[in-house]
């Protein structure tokens, strides 16, 4: 449970970041990133997996290079379903999720360092 809110608030400080940085992505406030942060999450978990496997034969074809479009697309859908977060132009749609998934990667190894026994699997009642 508290690793899910430490991942939570890592991503939403990621947004706040490529809000900083990425001219297209604007974010209102601190609660509609954290909102956003929780949009993208469940983008990412229902929507995006459909994504990938309808544009597996263009992944193919670009070597990859589609995946980029899913992201953007993913990040793009996000700020439809979230007031407060907008996404606008070609560098905010492309470079959005690039930057997102480098911050958010430091902060979460981060947050792991910082409370290890938070994300630590739990041991099994019984053995084996």
């Amino acid at each position: 449970m508290m690793a899910s809110l430490l991942t939570l608030l890592a991503t939403g400080l990621s947004l706040l970041v490529v809000d900083l940085v990425v001219p297209g992505v604007n974010l209102a406030t601190f609660p509609s990133a954290l909102i956003a942060a929780a949009a993208l999450g469940g983008v990412n978990a229902f929507v995006k997996p459909v994504l990938s496997t309808l544009s597996l034969p263009l992944n193919f074809l670009s070597l990859g290079a589609f995946s980029f479009i899913v992201n953007g697309l993913c990040f793009w859908l996000a700020s439809v379903l979230v007031p407060g977060f907008q996404v606008q132009g070609i560098l905010g749609f492309i470079l959005g999720p690039v930057i997102l998934s480098a911050i958010n990667a430091f902060l979460n190894s981060y947050f792991v360092e910082k409370y290890p026994q938070q994300f630590n699997a739990q041991e099994p009642l019984t053995k084996s």
